[in-house]
């Protein structure tokens, strides 16, 4: 069964900083497009973060880069996302997704495995 499992949320004050993690099972990660999207209340679902398969090449949304870094350990079949200086406007779930992929093309499409979405809230 394929399964993705995020954790690593929580409660942070702006400025602050979390790690996510994301472990997937029922699937190896070396041919998969991994990443993260978040939805805030009363927002669409927007795509945050995404690794590819083939290099490793990283793509972040232009609100978040500089502050967030994505990283895969194909080893432990998890993939990571480190959120430093964090703002009240990063306040979401946020879900890790992959897809079978090189360059993070599909990353997010219909044909995604999605996890269930961990809280990361920011606020003083």
């Amino acid at each position: 069964q394929v399964e993705l499992v995020e954790s690593g949320g929580g409660l942070v004050q702006p400025g602050g900083s979390l790690r996510l993690s994301c472990a997937a099972s029922g699937f190896t990660l070396d041919d998969y497009d991994i990443g993260w999207f978040r939805q805030a209340p009363g927002k669409e679902r927007e795509g945050v973060s995404c690794v590819s398969s083939r290099d490793g090449r990283t793509y972040y949304e232009d609100s978040v880069k500089g502050r967030f870094t994505i990283s895969r350990d194909n080893a432990k079949n998890t993939v990571y996302l480190q959120m430093n200086s964090l703002k009240t406007e990063d306040t979401a779930v946020y879900y890790c997704t992959a897809a079978m992929g090189y360059d993070c093309s599909g990353y997010g499409s219909d044909e995604s495995y999605w996890g269930q979405g961990t809280q990361v809230t920011v606020s003083s």
